[in-house]
């Protein structure tokens, strides 16, 4: 169930992502940089899913609290969810009107 639920989530990640690096390398602007780097983390929570579906790393702890992967999963989650749309909304309001 986890790798379906991964396997989901991936295609809008993806999406917000491919879109962050097409912002970014139109216009290198602090912006489209926080859009990447929080696009980016959100990848990074997929690729830990995928890995605790696919036991992948068993080291890490994947699913286990106090573990490197839980703070891996939650971290990547945390600056994801703030920094992408913090990222557009200065965006949004940095746009001239033409």
């Amino acid at each position: 169930m986890t790798l379906l639920t991964a396997a989901v989530l991936s295609v809008p990640v993806l999406t917000l992502f491919a879109g962050s690096v097409a912002l970014f390398v139109k216009e290198k602007a602090m912006p489209s940089v926080l859009q990447l780097f929080g696009g980016g983390c959100l990848v990074v929570v997929v690729l830990a899913h995928i890995c605790e579906a696919v036991p992948l790393f068993p080291a890490m702890g994947w699913g286990l609290e106090n573990s490197p992967g839980h703070y891996l999963d939650l971290g990547g989650a945390g600056l994801g969810l703030a920094l992408f749309p913090l990222g557009y909304l200065l965006h949004i309001l940095n746009l001239k009107p033409r």
